[in-house]
């Protein structure tokens, strides 16, 4: 079945004009190879069915890929490491923290970034709103929370011109009036993700210097 799912992911990177290397494509397939199995055991993901994983997590995160700039990333409540894994194997230039307070999600997280090599990615368990470091220039969610509450949990973790990349399906109306009055929406860009069912788009957040 491996090359059916490589096939499925190939083609999406040809459709999202995603640039992505073979060996990339190989490191992608061995984490999702690594999401299948840890999922039967610690419940990772409630997709279940492999070839959904290939189209609701990994194109789903690659998609998003062209939107983020170099840097210091944060992904919070990352779950099984979605997108932020997916954008570590892909994009060497930005130095990853994978964030969650569930303890057997970053037990698998530390044991893929291990065996997959990844020198720029750091795990760790706690809440958002408990963690403290050096700021962040992009923070990224997928399933995390409202945007409000994404602001709320971790915006004392974003530098000043840095950016939240929130990951939404439909064109979000009422968590967008919910924003605080000093967080500017620099844009809201409806994604076109092969192979996806619904509506994807992509919210970016910055803080007002006023």
């Amino acid at each position: 079945m491996t090359e059916s799912y490589r096939a499925v992911l190939q083609n999406a990177i040809a459709q999202l004009a995603v640039q992505v290397t073979d060996e990339q494509v190989d490191q992608l397939l061995a984490y999702h190879a690594g999401l299948i199995k840890w999922n039967k055991a610690y419940n990772l993901t409630a997709v279940r069915d492999p070839m959904d994983m290939v189209h609701r997590h990994l194109i789903d995160s690659l998609s998003i890929v062209p939107f983020i700039p170099a840097g210091r990333l944060l992904d919070v409540g990352t779950g099984g490491g979605l997108p932020g894994m997916v954008i570590a194997l892909v994009r060497p230039d930005v130095e990853v923290t994978l964030l969650d307070s569930n303890g057997k999600k970053i037990r698998f997280l530390r044991q893929m970034t291990m065996e997959l090599g990844l020198k720029s990615v750091a795990t760790i368990q706690t809440r958002v709103e408990s963690y403290s470091a050096k700021p962040y220039d992009v923070i990224t969610s997928r399933a995390f929370a409202t945007l409000a509450d994404m602001v709320h949990w971790s915006r004392h973790l974003l530098a000043p011109e840095g950016v939240f990349v929130a990951m939404k399906g439909q064109y979000p109306d009422a968590e967008l009036a919910e924003l605080p009055a000093d967080i500017v929406v620099q844009a809201v860009r409806q994604l076109q993700v092969p192979g996806a069912d619904g509506q994807r788009h992509l919210v970016l957040l910055g803080l007002n210097a006023a």
